[in-house]
């Protein structure tokens, strides 16, 4: 339960609560974690936004109650547990476990397509083009998510999918359109893992692989509000130089997937306090020099938004590889769970967005990196 010095903090928020989720398979536990943290001390998101496993547990956010989003991220991710066969041996269990999902699969997510590996001119089929299936996946996400709840906007949801034709990021967003099971799962089409989803006769890919950190759709938004953006990383931007193959493989999928978070911010945050400045020359014009239609044009260019973002990053586990997303095993998930939720209720507990800030900072960012890793059991 949460203190009262804790609810205190929290009852003053600066906008709207924004709840922004990377893409990053077994990892995304870590996120969970976050959500449980918040809807403990009673802050529920207004705005959900997702890539892959984030568009996936955003849906189970934005598809449930309140009083229900818990207990169907709890149940969604007992649904992905893999318990491979233990020697007692680290690295050899690890491979074995490895191994394991990938010729096995995950029951109720993905499980091997045969066909797949009979040649590289095989005709599958756009809809079918990949090592795996994920119909087990629509299944699940069908009996934990009501669609039409979700679209109710109450939380808004939005999710990115690459088209694979024009290589464009397209975000589908309930507060323009009816999303269904297959943008949740365009969301999380990783090639050449799993097909391509098909949405009104066009083809989606993995939002990750175009940005996948979607953090972009809350700056892009019109019209901008005040946000407290809770911006949850899955992938470490920072690491040390590899010195071995195994290295090199961890540390080049965390550097493709840690999607240049920092200059985004960095250049929002210049853009913004430009947005300012505007506001700010605007005020010192005479009325009779604001009520020009042209001046008025310019001064549209200007806002008085402010947006704070805390930026959570789920910690290394020991031993941890470039499988580490595939890593559904049960310690596994709770390890970042609870990493995820000890991380957000100390943000929670220092509130870092109240206090006084720069006049000219529209983009403010809050920065909560635990760079200890976590002992494997």
């Amino acid at each position: 339960m949460q203190g009262n010095a804790e609810a205190g903090r929290c009852r003053d928020l600066p906008g709207q609560i924004v709840l922004v989720l990377q893409g990053g398979g077994a990892l995304g536990s870590y996120q969970a974690g976050v959500y449980q943290a918040l809807h403990e001390a009673g802050i529920e998101p207004d705005w959900v936004i997702g890539t892959s496993i984030g568009a996936i547990n955003a849906s189970l956010i934005a598809g449930n109650a309140p009083e229900n989003r818990l207990a169907r991220l709890k149940e969604f991710w007992k649904r992905m547990e893999q318990t491979p066969l233990r020697t007692g041996v680290p690295g050899f269990d690890d491979k074995l476990a490895y191994w394991s999902t990938v010729t096995g699969g995950i029951p109720g997510f993905f499980r091997p397509n045969p066909l797949a590996h009979a040649g590289e001119s095989y005709p599958l089929g756009a809809d079918r083009a990949g090592y795996y299936s994920t119909a087990p996946l629509e299944t699940t996400l069908r009996e934990l998510v009501d669609f039409g709840l979700a679209n109710r906007g109450a939380p808004r949801l939005t999710v990115g999918a690459a088209h694979v034709g024009t290589s464009r990021m397209r975000y589908f967003d309930s507060r323009d359109g009816e999303l269904t099971v297959k943008h949740v799962m365009a969301s999380g089409a990783l090639p050449p893992a799993f097909p391509a989803v098909r949405i009104d006769g066009e083809l989606y890919w993995d939002g990750g692989i175009l940005s996948n950190s979607p953090t972009e759709a809350v700056f892009d938004d019109n019209p901008r509000r005040d946000s407290l953006i809770f911006s949850v990383h899955l992938w470490n931007p920072a690491g040390a130089e590899p010195t071995t193959m195994g290295e090199v493989l961890t540390r080049h999928k965390d550097v493709q997937y840690s999607s240049r978070i920092a200059s985004q911010i960095e250049r929002q945050q210049q853009a913004h306090r430009l947005r300012h400045v505007i506001n700010q020359l605007a005020a010192r014009l005479p009325a009779s020099e604001r009520d020009d239609p042209a001046v008025r044009d310019l001064i549209g260019y200007g806002c008085s938004t402010r947006m704070h973002v805390v930026r959570l990053l789920a910690p290394q586990l020991d031993r941890e590889t470039h499988t580490k997303d595939i890593d559904f095993s049960p310690s596994g998930i709770m390890r970042r769970w609870d990493a995820g939720y000890a991380h957000t209720r100390s943000v929670l507990m220092r509130a870092p967005w109240t206090g006084e800030f720069d006049p000219l900072s529209g983009v403010v960012l809050h920065e909560h990196i635990d760079e200890m890793p976590l002992a494997a059991e």
